[in-house]
């Protein structure tokens, strides 16, 4: 099964923060927006794509017991926590970070002359109260250019390490080309068209900014109509 999820179906919110602005798309239920429909998918609970001016900085906040990842869409992005800042992400970087037994973190454009969006996922931790740690993942347009990269899992060499059953994957596929993406047994795969496109999924067409969320597809093909950048999660299911 493929449940399309247009551009405009995918809740929308814009906000003050400081010394700026927020947009976002927020898939799951967050904050203000409650959908029982989209409560979580698998083991994520959170598919945020948000959008700050220049300058803009979420100021810090304090979360427990989640496992997060970050992908950068455009600009730059900069973590910060009560440690400091730093890990400085650019287009196509990524970064994961324990939450465990408490932390706090803040997200701040690191550019005072363009906006920055990221995409940030949160997934459930197999133990709580772990202990906290960033690392990060440079990434080069090349490495996932017309194949699928995966950046996060959790246990699969080359990638950051995740507490979760989940694995964040990407791709630059150019226009007219088609990849494949194998999707294990009793796991689900949510699908992002980031920029560009439309594509096809399964012969099922996304949009820019749209999403497909599959289950019980044992295969995806997806083929680019134009020059599309695409983010690949896969979860394991409980009960949807």
């Amino acid at each position: 099964m493929i449940e399309i999820r247009k551009p405009d179906e995918i809740y929308q919110v814009k906000g003050e923060i400081e010394n700026g602005t927020f947009q976002g798309r927020w898939h799951f239920s967050f904050d203000r927006y409650r959908d029982e429909r989209f409560m979580h998918f698998g083991t994520m609970r959170v598919f945020n794509d948000d959008t700050l001016s220049p300058g803009a900085i979420w100021p810090l906040h304090s979360h427990r017991n989640i496992e997060v990842v970050t992908y950068c869409a455009h600009g730059e992005f900069r973590h910060a926590d009560q440690n400091g800042k730093d890990g400085i992400l650019k287009k196509g970087w990524v970064q994961h970070t324990t939450v465990g037994r408490g932390m706090q973190h803040s997200e701040i454009n690191n550019r005072q002359d363009i906006p920055m969006r990221f995409i940030q996922m949160w997934f459930f931790p197999v133990r709580t109260d772990l202990e906290p740690s960033v690392e990060q993942k440079p990434v080069e347009l090349s490495e996932r250019t017309n194949r699928i990269l995966p950046l996060v899992a959790e246990d699969e060499p080359g990638t950051l390490p995740i507490h979760s059953p989940a694995r964040v994957s990407s791709c630059f596929l150019q226009g007219e080309w088609s990849v494949q993406h194998q999707v294990r047994n009793n796991w689900g795969t949510y699908f992002y068209v980031v920029d560009g496109g439309p594509v096809l999924i399964n012969g099922k067409p996304v949009l820019p900014f749209g999403a497909a969320k599959c289950i019980s597809e044992e295969r995806l093909i997806i083929k680019a109509k134009a020059d599309a950048e695409l983010l690949f999660v896969d979860v394991q299911l409980g009960k949807e």
